[in-house]
């Protein structure tokens, strides 16, 4: 029996890590052949090359698109996403998949999907119909909607709003965030083990800070970035370690990189890292007080270990958010008042929007049943009855 040939792309640490048991589910079931596309932050050594990373998991890189430029401008930007949709179409052209899975909304994934939509190949997409509107993120999540064939969202309202974006309700699947499935699947590091593995010694209160450029909002990244860092210097040092990840390889996060680094060569109390990896950043929100930034982690992941979350801004605004999420404005005052309202908050039993750990499954489960993935190419748009 032919076996089926299934194509993943990735472009980040953060698909990644929400990719990864999708990815051993595939790889374990001898009916199918795994493809694993890297591109993006992967190949990129500000980024930690975390393709070194992919490899160490024990999976086969088929092909790596390097599409990344030192150019974060606007119209960098646009070249990486060109670069990204001619080296996706050689990387199809010579893999010659059966279908393509995609997971997201960032500027690589909409290359992948471009790609695919001219090679005639039939495209899965994971976390479709999210509303994020302080990003053009959400527009590229909902062209992918429109290049896609299967759509496997992780909750009903994303439901819904795939169904009005004309799509085919049979190829809906609500499936929750595969997220959540690393929380289930690994055993997460203890606090002791945690320490050694980062070199550090926590303090009585900790916040971890993940916060991407907000690339639709009028004002500057680094504006509303250093909102946060001022509210950040009126904790006490002696009792709040801060603990930095990197934002993404959006437009004008290199700038807010070298923010980071000035704040934490000033601040004994912080710490940067350029990629924790998927089990020591979960590891990490299980065991710190707050979880600050605008990320989607502090929206999918945090609430499942009863973390609060201070979301920042416009960037996940519309997304679904657990009783556990304070938001405020991209305003000093306003982040520091909501800071002291996580740390007074303690740690509870949340219920998460985003499912129960079991969403890889289901999705493997779907692919699995498409007898003729050729099939699905040829759409049609399915008009809402009033």
């Amino acid at each position: 029996m032919k076996r089926r040939k299934i194509c993943v792309v990735t472009g980040s640490r953060a698909d990644y890590g929400l990719l990864f048991w999708l990815l051993k589910d595939i790889a374990a079931d001898r009916s199918c052949q795994l493809q694993l596309v890297v591109t993006g932050m992967h190949l990129s050594r500000q980024f930690g090359l975390t393709y070194k990373a992919i490899e160490a998991d024990g999976f086969k890189i088929d092909a790596k698109v390097d599409l990344m430029l030192a150019d974060d401008t606007p119209s960098g930007t646009a070249k990486s996403i060109s670069r990204g949709v001619s080296g996706c179409g050689a990387a199809f052209a010579r893999l010659r998949p059966d279908m393509i899975v995609l997971l997201g909304d960032r500027f690589e994934i909409f290359s992948a999907a471009l790609a695919a939509l001219v090679a005639k190949v039939p495209v899965a997409h994971i976390a479709g119909g999210d509303t994020t509107e302080g990003a053009f993120d959400e527009a590229l999540r909902h062209g992918i909607t429109k290049m896609s064939h299967l759509h496997f969202v992780t909750n009903s309202e994303s439901a819904r709003r795939v169904r009005q974006l004309g799509e085919n309700s049979r190829h809906i699947f609500n499936v929750g965030s595969p997220g959540i499935d690393y929380i289930k699947r690994v055993k997460l590091l203890d606090r002791a083990t945690l320490e050694k593995k980062l070199g550090l010694r926590f303090s009585e209160r900790m916040i971890v800070v993940t916060f991407h450029p907000a690339t639709l909002e009028e004002e500057a990244p680094q504006d509303q970035f250093r909102e946060l860092l001022f509210a950040l210097t009126e904790l006490d040092a002696t009792k709040h370690l801060v603990i930095f990840t990197r934002p993404n390889a959006d437009t004008g996060g290199r700038i807010l990189n070298r923010m980071i680094d000035r704040f934490v060569a000033n601040h004994s109390n912080a710490h940067v890292y350029a990629s924790l990896g998927q089990q020591l950043y979960l590891s990490l929100l299980k065991v710190t007080d707050v979880m600050a930034g605008n990320s989607s982690s502090g929206l999918y992941e945090a609430p499942s270990f009863g973390t609060a979350t201070v979301n920042i801004g416009d960037r996940q605004k519309g997304r679904l958010q657990a009783r556990s999420v304070i938001n405020c404005r991209p305003v000093h005052k306003e982040i520091a008042a909501a800071l002291r309202a996580a740390l007074k908050r303690k740690r509870a039993a949340i219920a998460n929007p985003y499912g129960d750990g079991n969403s890889s499954r289901r999705i493997f489960r779907e692919l699995k049943k498409i007898r003729s993935p050729a099939t699905l190419v040829k759409k049609r748009f399915m008009d809402l009855t009033i």
